[in-house]
């Protein structure tokens, strides 16, 4: 039951990470991609810190967490914010989507079956192979921007950055509150990465902007990611990163029936995929295969 209710847990980030793009289409329209995620790293570091300092036995908690570990997942998580919008306005949003999303859940289950000398159950596999053409399909839905490979680089790293992220945590999950290891993470990821706004215009915003802005910082990243590490106190890293590719089915619903974007045939199929996928991969967790 608490395996379920952890695996409810990261689909519900990911259905809260699936607002970010309708919530970032009623922002000004010369925002700056970058200055945005950084903000949502603010916002969503000062959301986190009051949910830790709020509750005794995660406040207790800062004291014992792994410097080294903390930090890693701070950077990591920075990264693949500066990374990903990055990515999107080089490759196309898409392309560096799909590149980003798809390649998360091929990262961690490398990293999972070289340090555990194991590999995942053969239908687990095909679970997460049929997520991850799902979300190229859905990605590439209408005709894409073709990109460059430099876009295309910066895609697979954000991927691997975010990838990176989920182990370190789920390493994290025993040393302290779950609260307290995603309240530390992103204030690293948010001092890590704001000084970019000293290079970016800041002009753009407005009392319009500052409430998406919170919108996508205290919600779509401080409860999410919440959610997230707590739900990966149960589920692996892996699990965890091939669930979180509910959040394009989340993104293409909304932009469809909200935004009033065209339904296309291989957006539906995409989708389904996607679906039967997370389905096959939450019914199969375990890695059982040696070497």
């Amino acid at each position: 039951m608490k395996r379920l209710l952890s695996v409810a847990a990261v689909l519900m980030a990911a259905m809260l990470w699936g607002t970010t793009g309708t919530v970032q289409s009623v922002l000004p329209a010369d925002r700056e991609p970058l200055a945005v995620g950084v903000l949502r790293l603010v916002f969503g570091a000062i959301f986190l810190i009051s949910l830790a300092l709020a509750n005794a036995q995660s406040r207790s908690g800062f004291a014992t967490l792994p410097k080294r570990g903390v930090f890693l997942a701070g950077a990591a998580i920075g990264g693949y914010n500066l990374l990903f919008f990055y990515a999107v306005a080089i490759a196309g949003v898409g392309v560096g989507t799909a590149i980003t999303i798809g390649s998360a859940p091929i990262w961690a289950t490398l990293w999972e079956t070289l340090t555990q000398r194991k590999l995942p159950d053969r239908v687990r596999l095909i679970g997460q192979a049929a997520s991850i053409i799902g979300v190229a399909l859905l990605g590439l839905a209408g005709g894409a921007e073709g990109g460059n490979s430099f876009g295309v680089i910066l895609a697979l790293g954000s991927g691997a950055c975010y990838a990176c992220y989920s182990l370190a945590t789920s390493q994290l999950t025993a040393a302290a509150h779950t609260n307290t290891i995603a309240a530390a993470t992103f204030s690293v990821a948010a001092i890590l990465t704001l000084p970019a706004l000293a290079f970016v215009p800041l002009g753009w915003i407005d009392g319009q902007a500052i409430l998406g802005l919170v919108f996508l910082g205290f919600v779509a990243t401080g409860v999410a990611y919440a959610l997230y590490t707590w739900g990966l106190t149960q589920v692996a890293a892996s699990t965890a990163v091939t669930l979180a590719l509910a959040e394009p089915v989340t993104a293409w619903l909304l932009a469809t029936f909200f935004v009033g974007e065209p339904l296309s045939t291989q957006s539906v199929i995409g989708a389904i995929l996607i679906l039967c996928g997370l389905v096959v991969v939450t019914a199969f967790p375990a890695v059982t295969r040696e070497t």
